[in-house]
């Protein structure tokens, strides 16, 4: 167990809540709780510390959004995630934390602009979904920047906004892919010693700080309207991308 001062511990507590909360409430919002993590914890414990907190969180998304998921694109991006894990896991192996950060940061900046350029684009045209292409792009992006940082959330919420889907859709289909995506990282992680027992106790002191994150983004995805649930969604992605590029 590493020895944290109040406010170290008060820091893991606020970011468990907000890992709830990005997974029932607002996505995107969890980048924020990475980059706390990372910088009360070591680059690599925290990955491996909040990766089991991720998959609490993903837990009670797939109860509340069982019913909203779009499974069709779900199997589409499903063979882009797998590379860029497998590619994130041997990056993992030799590269250095900071530039792999910042490599991360750029990464997110990117996707939002062009999310942003492709919906000014095409405002006012009906689309039902984004190109083969873009889901290639996406998917892979998302695989390598979940395995090496925890941080694809923003990835998938540009992906999720530029398909133009209902706040409850994006929600179901966010909770199932990030659900299905973490647990596949678990033997990654434990094999390259992300996972340890000392993560594994910090893991059981703030999982009900998780709990309760999820529950209150449950409360106010039932309230929020679908421009300020985007417009959320882009501020915590800019917030987090700009941590990882700077911090």
């Amino acid at each position: 167990m590493p020895d944290l001062l109040w406010y170290g511990w008060a820091l893991l507590a606020f970011a468990s809540i907000v890992i709830g909360l990005s997974k029932t409430g607002i996505p995107g919002a969890g980048t924020v709780a990475v980059a706390i993590f990372a910088a009360v914890l070591s680059a690599r414990q925290s990955t491996g510390t909040i990766l089991l907190l991720l998959i609490v969180a993903d837990l009670f998304a797939v109860t509340m959004y069982r019913r909203h998921v779009n499974w069709r694109e779900l199997l589409r991006l499903a063979p882009a995630v797998v590379a860029g894990v497998l590619v994130g896991v041997v990056f993992l192996a030799f590269a250095d934390d900071t530039w792999v950060k910042r490599a991360i940061g750029v990464i997110l900046l990117a996707v939002i602009a062009i999310t942003l350029f492709r919906r000014r684009m095409s405002a006012g045209v009906e689309v039902d979904r984004p190109h083969p292409v873009a889901a290639a792009a996406y998917g892979s992006t998302a695989g390598f920047t979940t395995m090496v940082a925890n941080a694809a959330g923003p990835v998938m919420s540009m992906y999720f906004l530029a398909a133009r889907f209902p706040v409850k859709e994006f929600l179901g289909t966010a909770a199932w892919f990030f659900a299905i995506i973490n647990v596949f990282k678990v033997p990654f992680s434990v094999g390259l010693g992300l996972i340890t027992p000392a993560g594994l106790l910090i893991d059981l002191l703030l999982v009900p700080a998780v709990v309760a994150g999820a529950l209150l983004g449950r409360w106010i995805a039932g309230r929020i309207d679908q421009r300020a649930f985007e417009r959320l969604v882009i501020g915590f992605t800019v917030v987090g991308a700009v941590y990882l590029l700077v911090g």
